[in-house]
């Protein structure tokens, strides 16, 4: 029986882990690669026990990008089947965007492509010391069409520009320093070290994760007063929840009534 080419599990702390499981092919995607990720994604939505979801690859390397076998038997179809094979892949972007809790990239080895695709549609992106990532598609004559949209936010215009048609691998130290990889974690240890980044961002209150992270991507659409009127009805929301209730209470106990005024 062959091996799924996603692997799914749910520790006792409340992170999903989604592995990649093709690591004889660098973990490239295939269709049921995705469409084995789009279904995990609304897995972990629907789980009240997952607060974080955490995308990682098995073996040397996070993503190597699309299968290039596969994407040629596609192109050889017509546009339409290539049209309908991206779109399944940005159904997967966006879902990863949209869905109320964090998704963190757990990056080691490459990440590249479509690969660099997947981290870049992360909310958090955790790199190893010595990760390579980068955009190399212009190289084949290709573009990283869809990503764009959300590499030009995180790391602007102009960086956005020289990344996908210079398609140079940047290490993660510098990826670190134009916004593309939000963490650089040592070699040594780096396992235990994300594992212990995901678990505390996992104790922070669903409520709050969710409103914050649809609140930060709905910003994007939005002008300066527009986007303050939103923010307005997302604090109250907030304010109204129980985590929030419950959190003010506990600063008040532990702060302890304030000192009396002695009319001096």
């Amino acid at each position: 029986m062959s091996e799924p080419v996603l692997l799914y599990g749910v520790s006792s702390q409340g992170v999903a882990t989604l592995t990649l499981n093709r690591p004889d092919k660098r973990n490239a995607l295939n269709g049921a690669l995705v469409e084995a990720l789009a279904e995990a994604l609304e897995r972990a939505a629907a789980d009240d026990r997952v607060r974080v979801v955490a995308l990682r690859g098995a073996g040397r390397d996070f993503c190597s990008g699309a299968d290039l076998a596969e994407l040629e038997k596609i192109a050889a179809m017509g546009p339409e089947e290539s049209l309908a094979d991206a779109r399944r892949l940005g159904a997967v972007l966006l879902a990863m965007r949209s869905l109320p809790k964090a998704v963190v990239a757990v990056v080691r080895g490459r990440a590249l492509a479509g690969g660099c695709g997947l981290a870049t549609a992360c909310d958090i992106v955790l790199a190893e010391e010595g990760a390579e990532l980068g955009y190399p598609e212009v190289h084949l004559g290709f573009v990283p069409a869809m990503v764009m949209a959300l590499l030009r936010r995180k790391v602007g215009e102009g960086r956005a520009f020289e990344l996908v048609v210079r398609g140079q691998r940047v290490t993660a130290r510098e990826a670190e320093g134009v916004g593309l990889v939000t963490r650089v974690l040592p070699a040594e240890g780096f396992d235990a070290a994300a594992a212990d980044y995901l678990e505390d961002l996992a104790r922070r209150p669903p409520s709050a994760v969710a409103l914050t992270k649809g609140l930060l991507y709905e910003l994007d659409d939005l002008g300066v007063e527009a986007g303050v009127e939103r923010a307005a009805h997302v604090n109250v929301q907030a304010r109204l929840t129980e985590a929030c209730r419950e959190g003010v209470r506990r600063f008040l106990e532990r702060s302890g009534p304030p000192p009396a005024d002695d009319g001096a």
